[in-house]
């Protein structure tokens, strides 16, 4: 199925991707690893929850980690371009049938809460409370040196319906990947904000988070990060890479975070601000896709994924089996 026609007028302005709320079982031992170890900043925490910020972000938050009994994705959340736009969203999604709530979120004003096409849990907000730059304290620079959340991956059961969704609502494809056989979407990207995604979508069980991607100044830092997860208990929970994406072109390391949450580190892709760019399709047979340098991914990064509170994925409506390049 072709790719969508990029919507550029879309009923209400997206401007970028903004947080992740997380339900973590050990909040000390998430901590231990988000911040002492990959960098981020702590900008409240409580006996249930701990607000994260990265080095280059003004708002009060990217990550929210959650107790809980569960390893689980309680929302995903997207900032839109002001407080008119709300409304116009509430609209949309009602008119459309998802369910629409107002939600109190702390350090937020108005938040929206609804669903995506598979019922994934999405919440939009206009104004979140702004702390005081730190990009200039680099005293505050610690492990992996994270400068901005950067986008969300997502298993999709279906990518075409999927890239349809978020076309409707204004992303537009940047790269992506069909099956020859079927003419079905494999994977899609599709961003918001001028990089290559906000927004990512791939083949499999489905709806679960893949990953979350946040941005660092160099490749020199994530060579860092490895040595230091060698050295400090974490060598295990190194999953994929370091290398460079074909699709992307970004330089990246694939790790999991003490409950299984992935989390990719990321940097190099390029500016995709041009509304008449044109997206680049890839063979789904070729291995540099995955790899520029050609080196297959593990099996679980096709398999293994975090699921959304109190949804239940299912299986793919292409293909079941992953496919490992060779």
């Amino acid at each position: 199925m072709p790719i969508p026609t990029p919507n550029l007028y879309p009923a209400f302005n997206i401007i970028r991707l903004s947080h992740v709320v997380f339900g973590v079982s050990d909040l000390a031992r998430s901590r231990h690893f988000y911040v002492d170890t990959l960098g981020l900043q702590v900008t409240d925490e409580d006996d249930s929850r701990i607000y994260l910020r990265a080095m280059e972000e003004r708002g009060h938050h990217c990550i929210v980690l959650e107790k809980s009994d569960r390893a689980v994705v309680k929302s995903l959340s997207l900032k839109v371009f002001d407080e008119q736009e709300l409304d116009k969203a509430h609209d949309w999604f009602k008119d459309r049938g998802h369910p629409v709530e107002w939600v109190e979120r702390p350090y937020q004003g108005r938040t929206l809460r609804t669903t995506d096409c598979f019922d994934v849990p999405i919440e939009l907000y206009f104004k979140m409370d702004r702390l005081s730059p730190i990009h200039q304290q680099y005293a505050l620079y610690k492990g992996v040196k994270p400068l901005r959340i950067d986008h969300f991956n997502l298993f999709s059961p279906n990518v075409d319906t999927s890239v349809d969704f978020y076309n409707q609502i204004g992303f537009r494809v940047t790269e992506y990947t069909e099956d020859e056989e079927s003419g079905k979407l494999w994977a899609a990207w599709t961003h918001r904000k001028g990089g290559v995604h906000d927004m990512a979508f791939t083949n499999g069980r489905g709806p679960r988070l893949h990953h979350t991607a946040f941005w660092v100044p160099t490749p020199l830092n994530i060579i860092d990060l490895c040595d230091l997860m060698a050295t400090t208990g974490y060598v295990d929970n190194i999953e994929r890479g370091p290398g460079r994406h074909g699709i992307s072109n970004a330089f990246f390391l694939y790790i999991l975070d003490p409950d299984g949450h992935r989390i990719e580190i990321y940097c190099s892709d390029y500016q995709t601000v041009d509304p008449d760019l044109e997206a680049i399709k890839w063979d789904l047979k070729d291995p540099q896709r995955q790899t520029l340098w050609g080196a297959p991914a593990p099996r679980s990064w096709f398999e293994h994924g975090s699921e959304f509170e109190n949804l239940e994925p299912v299986d793919s409506q292409l293909n079941a089996t992953p496919i490992v390049a060779p």
